[in-house]
């Protein structure tokens, strides 16, 4: 049974407007967890952080999802994941290739990696028609992460094509018991727009009660109380496609040729903003996230999800 929707995004109903898609960046391996992350249980029914992903995009009103998956794992993919929505939800997936590239060029000799998560969403320029919003495959976002980019959408006039947001949430709702964490530090403008990203390294509750990570000029600062941060959950309309085209085939003229280069999402997003070229909405969320890494980190990833469903968030065996 199709979960109901909220008010928020009920437009989506209508026959005239195009629900947006949901586009899962799945393509790595998980190496460091040491096996396909993305398919191993974290609910009590055997259901895995993707499940809740998807059940919250469609109780959102979110009418397709794409699966940027590796072609040497499709089938386990397809069998895995993608067989448990076919009823409920469009369902694609696109291969992410290293040889998938701008016209003109080709792949260095001696690389074997893609070419990062701007080229995995560039790999679903087929698959994807009018707005969609781009997530993780291991991190959970919650409920209300999917209900705001779908408010997001909901809100824009019918030709607002380039549209984009960024999910942002508070630092201290992203920080890890089990050591230090990588975050990009959000500014945010009067308007609610984001202005810029720095990137925060090692960051940390340390014995003080403090918050401290290691900024872009070497040193240790404290990241005030309240800090958003990106998490990779982003909100796009269909004109990102050709803005990420071009930002794509400039990285490469700059650094194509090495053999480990890659091209985010966010490096894209600001050369957009600071070109005058788009500017992207920051959507607060006070959704706790949580991810999978680590081994260590499934029981954390367990509980979260059990006690979420005891405090009524999700139903104990997802529909």
């Amino acid at each position: 049974m199709t979960p109901e929707l909220p008010s928020s995004a009920r437009r989506f109903t209508h026959p005239t407007f195009m629900k947006p898609t949901l586009l899962v960046l799945a393509a790595g391996m998980g190496s460091r967890y040491g096996g396909l992350k993305q398919i191993d249980p974290m609910g009590p029914n055997g259901e895995t952080v993707l499940d809740y992903s998807v059940y919250d995009a469609i109780r959102a009103g979110f009418g397709k999802v794409v699966f940027i998956i590796r072609e040497d794992f499709a089938q386990a993919f397809r069998d895995g994941i993608g067989a448990r929505f076919a009823d409920r939800i469009e369902v694609d997936y696109v291969f992410q290739k290293p040889d998938d590239l701008p016209a003109g060029f080709s792949v260095p000799e001696g690389r074997e990696k893609p070419w990062g998560t701007a080229h995995a969403v560039r790999a679903a320029r087929n698959a994807v028609k009018g707005h969609f919003a781009v997530i993780n495959a291991d991190d959970f976002y919650g409920r209300d992460a999917y209900q705001r980019a779908a408010a997001f959408f909901d809100s824009l006039p019918a030709d607002a094509d380039g549209a984009m947001a960024m999910v942002g949430y508070p630092l201290e709702n992203t920080l890890s018991d089990h050591g230090h964490v990588n975050r990009g530090i959000c500014r945010i403008d009067e308007g609610g727009f984001l202005t810029n990203v720095e990137e925060y390294l090692d960051i940390e509750r340390e014995a003080d009660g403090h918050v401290r990570g290691n900024a872009l000029d070497g040193k240790r600062h404290i990241v005030p109380p309240g800090s958003l941060v990106s998490m990779n959950f982003w909100a796009f309309g269909p004109a990102f496609f050709a803005q990420l085209e071009e930002g794509f085939g400039r990285f490469l003229l700059e650094a194509g040729e090495q053999l480990k280069s890659e091209c985010y999402i966010p490096t894209v997003v600001d050369q957009l903003i600071h070109g005058g070229h788009a500017q992207c909405m920051v959507l607060q969320t006070t959704g706790q996230w949580f991810g999978v890494t680590y081994p260590a980190d499934k029981p954390f990833v367990v509980e979260s999800i059990r006690k979420l469903i005891a405090d009524g968030e999700y139903p104990v065996k997802l529909a």
